[in-house]
C-alpha cells in the first residue's frame, strides 16, 4: 500500500505539505474521539504560514492499494489544536472528525 498525506488551507486551497512531492515522515494515530497527525517539518515548509491558518486546515490521507483502488480520508481539524515543537521540528494536528471514501465511486 502506498500513502500520501496532504495538508491544505481549506479556504484558499494552498498546499502546505504534500508527501507525494516531498517525502516527509508522519504518523496518524487515533486519540479518543479524534486523530493526532504528526509530521516532521523540512526546511522548505513555511511553518509560520501553517500556524497562521491553523483554524482553517484540512488534512487528506490517500491510500493506494495493490489493485489501484485509492481510498481518501479527509480529516477535519475544526477546533483541534495545531502545535509546533521547534526542537523536534514537528507539527502536531488534532482532527476532530474524518470522512473516508473511494473517489472513483462518485460520478457526475
Amino acid at each position: 500500500m502506498k500513502e500520501v498525506i496532504v495538508v491544505r488551507h481549506s479556504v484558499g486551497g494552498r498546499t502546505f505539505i504534500h508527501t507525494g512531492q516531498r517525502p516527509t515522515e508522519y504518523s496518524v494515530t487515533p486519540i479518543g474521539q479524534g486523530w493526532r497527525i504528526t509530521l516532521i517539518i523540512t526546511q522548505d515548509v513555511d511553518i509560520q504560514e501553517i500556524l497562521r491558518w491553523k483554524q482553517e486546515l484540512n488534512v487528506f490521507l490517500f491510500r493506494e492499494f495493490d489493485d489501484q483502488t485509492v481510498k481518501k480520508i479527509w480529516f477535519y481539524v475544526k477546533n483541534g489544536p495545531v502545535t509546533y515543537n521547534d526542537r523536534l521540528k514537528q507539527i502536531t494536528i488534532f482532527a476532530e472528525s474524518r470522512i473516508e471514501y473511494i473517489p472513483n465511486e462518485f460520478g457526475i
